[in-house]
């Protein structure tokens, strides 16, 4: 693969981080209006009709990868997004934010033990995800030197965590197959269709009408639906095939340092020296783990 090909997956890695560290801010206004399951498929629709018209095309696959791509769209859709909703009603969301930001720690475990691919990796992977995890820590605490435990919500938050992992491992070989957009619009078709059923179960029909109604409210659904779904997934994905599962998940590390610079330029929220060490950390620890070994 050409240098070109590889500093473009970087590229996408960091302008979805840029995306996704936002999405947080945004989801805050749509709480205003609707639940955090609600959300879901309200996202995962938005984000898979924009697919449509970025693709056009069909997409047929046989009825074993049909299978993969419905547990796909449940590990990195539908279930992530909702283990992740449901650990913060439980737990505090500094704890949520810390235990979620194993993914990266968790896709490495993953990938030695069942990627057939072998992703190979040197010990400065390992080095940069302490570093990047400790800078994490600082960041989302942003000087509240307190953390509690609460263990059935940290144990849905490390499910989550599990979740994206293992969507990782899986959406990978997809990738390398079929073309990106059209695997992103069947994984937000399956986190739809399985959404869907967790919100009549729970929450019940959202009602449509502060979507047209509110525009700060059409703005956030537009942005999470498209950009944060829809375009996101779909170069994450890019970025996968290019840097690999486990060197594009440490970039997940500076999600939260992205949510709390745009939480300070949007919702007024306080950033502190303790988050810049974080900040710093975080960035000293994705360098780190990037580096390549020697006998590479």
């Amino acid at each position: 693969m050409s240098a070109t090909k590889k500093l473009m997956g970087h590229v996408y890695a960091i302008f979805t981080i840029l995306v996704w560290g936002s999405c947080f801010v945004l989801t805050k206004e749509l709480l205003t209006a609707y639940t955090a399951v609600q959300i879901i498929p309200l996202r995962m629709g938005l984000a898979y009709l924009t697919l449509w018209v970025l693709r056009p095309k069909t997409m047929k696959l046989p009825w074993k990868d049909e299978l993969m791509f419905i547990l796909i769209g449940i590990t990195g859709g539908s279930f992530y997004f909702f283990l992740q909703n449901t650990a913060l009603t439980y737990t505090y969301a500094a704890n949520v934010s810390i235990i979620v930001a194993l993914s990266p720690i968790l896709t490495v475990i993953l990938a030695q033990l069942f990627s057939r691919s072998g992703e190979r990796l040197g010990k400065f992977v390992y080095i940069g995800a302490v570093i990047a995890i400790a800078g994490v820590v600082l960041v989302v605490l942003n000087g509240q030197l307190t953390f509690h435990l609460n263990p059935l919500g940290d144990l849905i938050a490390l499910a989550a965590a599990l979740m994206w992992a293992v969507y990782s491992i899986l959406i990978k070989k997809y990738t390398e197959r079929y073309d990106n957009f059209l695997v992103t619009r069947r994984v937000m078709l399956w986190a739809f269709l399985t959404a869907v059923p967790l919100m009549l179960l729970t929450d019940g029909m959202p009602d449509l009408t502060p979507l047209f109604t509110t525009p700060r409210i059409l703005l956030s659904w537009l942005f999470l639906g498209v950009f944060g779904n829809a375009v996101c997934f779909a170069i994450w994905n890019i970025a996968f095939q290019r840097l690999g599962v486990v060197i594009t998940n440490n970039y997940l590390y500076a999600s939260p340092f992205v949510t709390l610079v745009v939480g300070y330029l949007l919702l007024d929220e306080q950033i502190t020296l303790m988050s810049v060490i974080g900040a710093v950390l975080i960035t000293a620890g994705v360098i780190v783990a990037l580096k390549k070994p020697k006998d590479a």
